[in-house]
């Protein structure tokens, strides 16, 4: 049985899609059952409803208030019967009552390698520090900023000249091949929590 989604957006919706094309062509068994948006002008909305998808777009008043809009989106994920939420370029953090709800079952996508350039800034950082080597993590969100359990990482080697939006692109591209792979592990429960914290990936 399909594993059930709710995806967390802010902007253009890239991973979003790359999500969405893994479902249609079979290659991730999982359904997305809600997207929720945090701007009521987030490109993303529009991929989702080309694809059909049940979306949620909350005020900037009840953002106001950080904790009551994560009670929102969590009561509405609980009554889409959704199992892991899906941060997809959702520039806000999420607190306690979205995390514990879903315990170990939020999962976020960061366009480096953690524990190096956390924030929202990651990309821009590393490209001014000269690194020669990043990448992308997947990890699960918790109280901690980019500071969760890592599911998978990628490394990126960096080219000699590449402007600030080549590796971008590059990082992107990563993104949208790894993020599907990552839920497909946590879609067949085979990602599992270990008591020291750390994520191992076995059989199911």
């Amino acid at each position: 049985m399909s594993t059930k989604l709710g995806v967390l957006i802010s902007g253009s919706g890239t991973n979003l899609q790359a999500i969405i094309d893994r479902i249609a062509d079979g290659s991730l068994d999982a359904s997305i059952e809600l997207v929720v948006a945090s701007r009521p002008d987030a490109a993303g909305l529009k991929r989702a409803e080309a694809a059909g998808l049940q979306t949620l777009t909350l005020s900037k008043e009840i953002y106001g208030n950080v904790l009551m809009a994560d009670e929102v989106i969590a009561a509405e994920l609980v009554r889409h019967d959704v199992e892991y939420v899906i941060m997809a370029g959702y520039m806000r953090k999420v607190h306690d009552p979205l995390l514990a709800t879903f315990p170990n079952r939020v999962v976020n996508l960061h366009p480096a390698l953690l524990p190096s350039f956390p924030g929202a800034h990651a990309i821009q950082e590393a490209y001014d520090r000269g690194v020669k080597v990043t990448g992308v993590t997947v990890h699960l969100a918790n109280a901690a900023y980019d500071a969760g359990p890592i599911i998978a990482q990628r490394a990126l080697t960096v080219e000699e000249g590449w402007t600030l939006e080549e590796l971008e692109g590059h990082i992107h591209q990563i993104e949208h091949e790894l993020y599907p792979e990552a839920i497909g592990l946590l879609c067949a429960g085979r990602v599992h929590v270990r008591e020291d914290g750390r994520v191992g990936v076995g059989p199911a």
